[in-house]
């Protein structure tokens, strides 16, 4: 192994990954959701956040959308 390397002449290159790299967000969750994901973490040896991210990973390849109803108001 050499004491220095000379990378002046090393060219970039392209990250092939790119498209898949994620984004950093700041959502608000409640307790309990975030509870039941960091017990399923525990089970797993994954990272809650990422159990979430592949929760809603599978909600966009399948369409899932949220059951909402709003109130009429009176």
């Amino acid at each position: 192994m050499r004491k220095e390397y000379d990378f002046s002449k090393m060219e970039g290159q392209q990250n092939p990954y790119i498209k898949e790299l994620k984004t950093q967000v700041t959502i608000r969750l409640d307790k309990d959701t975030v509870q039941y994901f960091k017990g399923l973490a525990k089970k797993t040896g994954m990272t809650y956040q990422n159990l979430i991210n592949l929760y809603l990973r599978d909600c966009v390849e399948t369409k899932k959308e949220p059951r909402v109803q709003w109130s009429q108001p009176a």
